[in-house]
């Protein structure tokens, strides 16, 4: 059965052929969106738009298209339309460890994807990319200059929750220490792990006024 890119529940059978996913017959996409933008004066970046369309929503679409089943990780009133399961901040972590010990808990024994809410332009081609990366590494993520990029990678849930474990419990909530033995994906198109993380990274025309009108929302 052929990946494409029109028939996400086709989409989802291929990839539970093809990787062995259990009884959702999808696998798992993460969306953070537990951060509470301070470099963007407290708005939650996921509700930032795109052409009309919030970041949170259009990567929903992006990963619902490539045959995954999304959950939210972190808690936000802003995102609550979603109407998605929201997974709360694992207790034995903080930070961004604790929101990935809460995805990989989730999914048990299942690969999952971690994608920011921050991240305008993630495209269906290189999400296929991720899900479809040959490699056995127990991590495949996308990097930016010579770190990973621990929000755009694909995880072994079983084989990585050991490990963050481990760490959470003796206090290293470094997520790049969890990538010793992963897998390089090499993404055509770099934009695609752009972020809104800070008011210098917003287009041309995007105001103190629009941060503010979408902070209410």
């Amino acid at each position: 059965m052929p990946y494409t890119r029109e028939a996400p529940l086709a989409n989802a059978l291929f990839l539970r052929q093809r990787w062995g996913y259990s009884e959702r017959g999808m696998p798992i996409a993460g969306i953070f969106v537990g951060g509470v933008g301070r470099r963007l004066g407290g708005v939650a970046k996921g509700t930032l738009r795109v052409e009309g369309e919030t970041i949170v929503a259009r990567t929903r679409r992006v990963l619902e298209a490539a045959g995954c089943d999304c959950v939210l990780v972190g808690k936000h009133d802003a995102y609550a339309e979603e109407k998605l399961v929201v997974l709360a901040d694992d207790a034995r972590a903080e930070g961004p460890l604790a929101g990935l010990l809460a995805l990989l808990e989730h999914a048990k024994e299942e690969r999952v994807v971690a994608v920011a809410c921050d991240m305008p332009f993630v495209s269906s081609v290189a999400i296929r990319a991720l899900l479809d990366h040959p490699a056995s590494a127990p991590i495949v993520a996308a990097k930016r200059g010579d770190r990973w990029e621990p929000f755009f990678a694909r995880y072994d849930a079983a084989r990585v929750l050991p490990l963050a474990l481990a760490n959470a419990a003796r206090g290293d909530l470094r997520l790049q220490s969890l990538f010793e033995e992963a897998d390089e994906l090499v993404l055509a198109d770099t934009h695609v792990l752009d972020d809104w993380d800070t008011p210098d990274d917003l287009p041309p025309g995007f105001t103190d006024v629009h941060l503010h009108e979408k902070g209410q929302r």
